[in-house]
């Protein structure tokens, strides 16, 4: 067998090693890092209280408020007290076709 066509056979079986320790790795991280499918609802601080009926979706935090997205399609601003300052409807996303 020729030098060259020994060098190119170890090549070839150097890059199919490090192309199946490459998905290996892929398809671990991915394993490992994918979010748990039984998570739960967002935490509220302590404090603030939701409306009768109302379950949070999405809880953002910024400087001197609290946003809360609920169930009902609506956003509930809360101050750093807790206390709700302003409730705003959100519009339905449109029917997927």
């Amino acid at each position: 067998m020729p030098a060259s066509l020994r060098f190119l056979k170890g090549l070839v079986i150097t890059l199919m090693i490090t192309m199946i320790l490459g998905v290996i790795t892929v398809v671990w991280l991915l394993v490992t890092r994918m979010p748990d499918g039984r998570a739960q609802m967002p935490a509220l601080p302590p404090g603030i209280v939701l409306p009768e009926g109302l379950r949070a979706q999405a809880v953002t935090y910024g400087a001197g408020f609290t946003l809360v997205v609920t169930d009902a399609q609506s956003l509930l601003m809360f101050d750093s007290a807790g206390t709700l300052r302003q409730t705003l409807p959100l519009a339905a996303p449109p029917p997927a076709n």
